[in-house]
């Protein structure tokens, strides 16, 4: 009777630690609490669509525009094209973007609706919604968060927004100096 439950126990164990294992090499890192406009913004790790790790600190020094999405969000699908054009037209200034995917997890429908619009932002996953916990979002996609040079939460747009106020948003964070 004993070697039979030691070899569940050894099994459940074993199946355990694979799951912690090939989950972790993934996980999503926030610190830094809630953001707020005027605040620090909260700092986080994550993954793009490629694989590759991606962190909000490697940004400091550039402003910064962070934007929620999801492939089910109907404003997204023209946000993220308005977006791309805000990025193409501001790198210069340093603007970097990043695009932050909202609970999913199909990597493949992520890069299909993207190319879909034409757009090649930096796309990263938030598959458990951490980032979005801290930075307010839970509902009313797309939120758009724009970081200042110093990471400090300049502005928090919530929801579709006219083209002219994302823009005159931009503007503000890229001219508030130069970039490293």
């Amino acid at each position: 009777m004993a070697l039979p439950l030691i070899v569940v126990i050894a099994a459940v164990a074993t199946g355990a630690a694979l799951v912690i294992y090939s989950r972790s090499a993934r996980t999503v890192t926030v610190t830094g609490g809630i953001a707020a406009v005027g605040r620090p913004a909260p700092l986080f790790s994550t993954w793009d669509l490629n694989g590759n790790k991606v962190s909000l600190g490697d940004l400091r020094g550039h402003p910064v525009l962070l934007t929620f999405w999801a492939t089910w969000c109907t404003a997204c699908r023209e946000e993220l094209p308005a977006v791309q054009q805000l990025r193409d037209g501001n790198q210069s200034g340093g603007l970097r973007v990043l695009a932050v995917n909202y609970r999913e997890t199909d990597i493949g429908s992520m890069r299909t609706y993207l190319a879909g619009l034409h757009v090649d932002l930096v796309a990263v996953i938030d598959p458990d919604a951490a980032i979005a916990s801290a930075y307010g979002v839970d509902i009313g996609l797309p939120v758009v968060v724009l970081l200042d040079r110093s990471a400090t939460v300049s502005q928090i747009l919530i929801g579709a927004v006219p083209s002219a106020t994302l823009e005159a948003a931009v503007a503000r964070v890229v001219g508030g100096g130069t970039s490293p």
